[in-house]
């Protein structure tokens, strides 16, 4: 028989002496509870946040990309880049492997000026990117010198593809030496014309534009070389694959080449989400500690209630370490029973706001409601931090019986 437990429980659901105990122990409880439904349910509100970006930056950036070490350009012909490019587009998960061209580059229509991010790409690119899913208005097709842009960028530019503006595109030229007396001279120009708007919910469709490869190699003056080349995976890859095949591509390739996924790709963006939903965890779980001392309160109460019970174990022969024991129970009781309601509440919330839609995204976004993903992971550290918390506070309370017992 567990007689810390029996005595425990019986102290706990008994009427007490002093409502206010009761009471204090019950609004300890309920306030562990709603500290741990907090906990489960922002983390994850970030969860989904993280989701809708990686959604969102899919249609830009590839699963895999290859960059030089050193230096902005890349030799398609090196004998070591074909031999690692031959055995990726042989294997099945691979859908597709392209040259791209990227550069930071200046944009001039009609009196408007601004600097663009330019990504030249060929048909392979297109037929693999799920940004052909994310046009607005016109067509990915980018022959006839056409370009696509980004609905924000659009929009500021009146970029749209039935208007048929020219636009030009300058970058400072590799090859000509600089004219002091006509700086303009020394700029490389090619002249386009808005083919596509796309909305990616990302900060790319305020500064990105997709061009043809033909004119970013004449813009920059490469005749075969690129800036990257792209590797996106067939639908239905496992994790594990991907995993795979990146670590057989940096092996094959070498240190003169650097292979980085999504994540490498972005990593000051997923770096701070992660810093802010960890910063957010600490300030809820601080907040839990806080209304934890509530127990500590509501024990010490009891336990000045229960004088003449613990004097009655003492006569006959209960120890220190029992009676600290019950305490310690009941204060495990309280703050386990706050954080079973709490898991329980916060993963009803989540699951009903995320099959169901319980709160609507505020002002005009592409999604409804808030995006909310549960994840296991987060549910474990919510339970390990708050019922740590519960111990801490439970042994502390337990300690303050010394001058009770013998």
């Amino acid at each position: 028989m567990n007689v810390p437990l029996l005595i425990a429980r019986r102290y706990l659901f008994a009427r007490k002496t002093h409502r206010a105990i009761g009471i204090i122990s019950a609004v300890s409880a309920a306030g562990i509870a709603i500290g741990t439904a907090v906990l489960v349910i922002i983390l994850s509100v970030f969860n989904g946040f993280d989701g809708l970006i990686r959604s969102s930056i899919d249609s830009i950036d590839p699963d895999l990309k290859i960059t030089p070490a050193s230096g902005k350009a890349l030799d398609p012909g090196d004998p070591a880049f074909v031999a690692a490019a031959d055995w990726a587009e042989a294997e099945e998960a691979v859908e597709s492997l392209s040259g791209i061209i990227e550069e930071q580059v200046y944009l001039l229509c009609e009196g408007h000026q601004t600097l663009v991010l330019a990504r030249g790409v060929d048909d392979s690119w297109l037929a693999a990117s799920p940004l052909k899913d994310k046009v607005t208005a016109g067509n990915l097709q980018l022959g006839n010198e056409r370009m696509a842009s980004g609905i924000q960028l659009s929009q500021e530019l009146g970029l749209h593809p039935r208007l048929g503006k020219e636009i030009r595109l300058y970058f400072p030229s590799r090859t000509k030496p600089v004219s002091l007396q006509n700086p303009a001279a020394s700029l490389e120009s090619v002249t386009l014309r808005p083919g596509a708007v796309f909305s990616t919910g990302s900060d790319y469709d305020g500064r990105l534009v997709i061009v043809p490869l033909s004119a970013m190699q004449e813009l920059l003056d490469y005749e075969t070389a690129c800036s990257a080349y792209e590797l996106r995976f067939a639908s239905g890859v496992s994790d594990a694959e991907k995993a795979r095949i990146e670590k057989e591509l940096t092996e094959r390739l070498g240190g003169d080449y650097t292979v980085r996924d999504r994540v490498a790709q972005n990593r000051s963006l997923f770096k701070m989400l992660n810093y802010e939903k960890g910063a957010i965890f600490l300030i809820l779980l601080f907040v839990v500690i806080i209304v934890a001392f509530n127990i500590f309160g509501s024990l010490s109460m009891l336990i000045l209630e229960k004088q003449p019970d613990i004097a009655t174990l003492g006569s006959l022969g209960a120890d220190r370490s029992l009676v600290r024991r019950i305490f310690f129970t009941e204060g495990v009781l309280v703050s386990g029973t706050g954080l079973v309601i709490g898991l329980l509440l916060g993963v009803g919330v989540t699951l009903l706001q995320q099959y169901v839609g319980l709160v609507r995204m505020p002002g005009n976004f592409a999604i409804e409601y808030y995006p909310v993903v549960l994840r296991w992971g987060d549910l474990a550290a919510v339970t390990g931090g708050v019922a740590a918390v519960g111990l801490l506070i439970a042994f502390l309370s337990s300690r303050s019986i010394h001058p009770l017992t013998r």
